[in-house]
């Protein structure tokens, strides 16, 4: 059976919120390095036990976003935002303790802003905007000051009476000590904050611009696709209508024909009895085509194809292309390892697409060196490689292949591939065209395979 596929934007929500997951254990690392230093290295006194409860919660809220990113429910953007509110509410929680808008690193409330205005709609931005505008403007009136790092607090062990230095200069003293070291601990905390905070922008944001560009390359191809869709089917409506015009003219001349070999019996006229058979079967040919065109047109995957093992479908599609080019060389390599148990929908399509590469190989080789076939396989990818000893492929048709039907003087270039580079699209394959330095071209052909499940339920 198939394995279940998210859509794009699912698979960017939840990549978002892996990356929340990833800076805020980040930050958890950063709080606990702060505590310790305020604590244990510089000696100040802040309320230690409140900080390290505010960290135990964000912990415990990242190991939730842990056991969410485990499960398939799709993630949404109100819950990211939503996240993210939690985030500002918990940095809103540790300036609070420690000095409210006068700690030198209350600046980091743009972290998620920017992180807002980057994986979010504009609205979200601006809702952001107003909640971290309204946490800053409370942390100004409300907070836990810092009694260690107030100005103008001198130590006061400096204020004992001392006979040699006046109280006046005393104070001063104290005073220009106390500042300097208010100074040198705001000085640090900024550049820390600011290091820090850099670092994460850095890689954080570089990483989220990698996630927008794969998103609009992503719509880009879907663009292309759809576009190559639009004339697949055009292509597939004027086939149709070929189809109706062209059944009762060749309906007439298969009748004739049948006539005439009925008519003229075979010994004095051998030559010409062998001919009205060539032309027969090359009628019924072409009817045969055109019926399948017609009944095919509409027809989803499912309904046009059946499953069957990989290596009976690649026997089939070849022993019908022989039918066809029963005189044409092939050299037919196949990988020893190849799993045997690997199944394939035998869609018509793909068929037909395959055959179609196999004609213009053998049409573009050297008939003394013929063409090769190589196949390979795994339980889950098909690999295909058709190489042929002729000229290779002109710069139009590498270049443009695929994105639209191609007019080209050579036979079986054109709308032939154009529709087969459609086919393996729609089946979630991609078609490659190389020129070998060696002489000759390849085609190269990835299909995803389906999951034998009986097998292994029978192992």
């Amino acid at each position: 059976m198939l394995s279940h596929v998210l859509p794009k934007s699912e698979i960017s929500a939840l990549q978002n919120l892996k990356w929340l997951f990833i800076l805020r254990n980040m930050m958890i690392l950063g709080e606990c390095f702060l505590v310790v230093m305020f604590v244990y290295v510089l000696d100040i006194r802040i309320p230690e036990q409140q900080l390290w409860l505010v960290i135990v919660a964000i912990i415990a809220f990242n190991t939730y976003t842990s056991m969410r990113l485990q499960t398939d429910d799709p993630v949404t953007e109100l819950e990211i935002f939503s996240q993210l509110c939690i985030d500002v509410l918990s940095i809103a929680a540790l300036l609070y303790l420690t000095g409210g808008a006068s700690n030198p690193i209350t600046w980091v409330f743009l972290l998620p802003l920017i992180i807002t205005a980057i994986m979010l709609p504009q609205a979200y931005a601006w809702y952001m905007v107003i909640l971290t505008t309204s946490m800053y403007s409370i942390l100004i009136a409300f907070n836990v000051p810092l009694p260690s790092i107030e100005p103008h607090m001198p130590d006061p062990g400096l204020l004992h009476f001392s006979p040699t230095i006046p109280n006046k200069e005393m104070m001063q003293m104290a005073h220009a000590i106390s500042d300097n070291h208010y100074f040198n601990l705001h000085m640090f905390g900024m550049w820390f904050g600011f290091v820090f905070s850099a670092g994460l922008v850095a890689f954080f944001v570089t990483e989220l611009a990698k996630t927008l560009q794969n998103r609009e390359r992503s719509l880009a191809e879907a663009r292309e696709n759809a576009l190559r869709d639009e004339r697949v089917v055009a292509l597939g409506t004027l086939a149709a209508s070929a189809a109706h015009d062209m059944g009762t003219p060749l309906g007439t001349i298969a009748i004739i024909v049948h006539e005439l070999i009925q008519d003229n019996p075979i010994q004095p006229f051998p030559e010409f009895i062998e001919k009205m058979e060539i032309l027969k079967n090359q009628v019924n040919r072409c009817k045969e085509a055109l019926s399948l065109m017609s009944a095919s047109a509409g027809e989803m995957r499912a309904e046009s194809g059946n499953i069957m093992l990989l290596i009976d479908y690649i026997d089939n599609v070849l022993y019908q292309w022989r039918t066809h080019k029963p005189t044409a060389k092939l050299q037919f390599f196949i990988d020893p390892a190849v799993d045997v148990d690997a199944v394939i929908i035998a869609e018509r399509t793909l068929t037909h697409a395959l055959i179609n590469i196999l004609n213009n190989a053998v049409e573009a080789t050297d008939p003394e060196r013929g063409i090769e076939f190589h196949a390979s396989w795994s339980i889950n990818e098909l690999v295909l490689k058709i190489r042929d000893y002729g000229p290779g492929f002109p710069a139009g048709i590498v270049d443009f292949a695929g994105k639209q039907p191609l007019s080209s003087k050579n036979k079986g270039l054109g709308v032939g591939l154009f529709l087969t580079y459609s086919t393996i699209n729609r089946m979630g394959g991609k078609i490659e065209l190389i020129n070998l330095e060696t002489g000759g071209a390849c085609v190269e052909i990835n299909l995803p395979l389906l999951m034998n499940t009986e097998n292994d339920d029978d192992r």
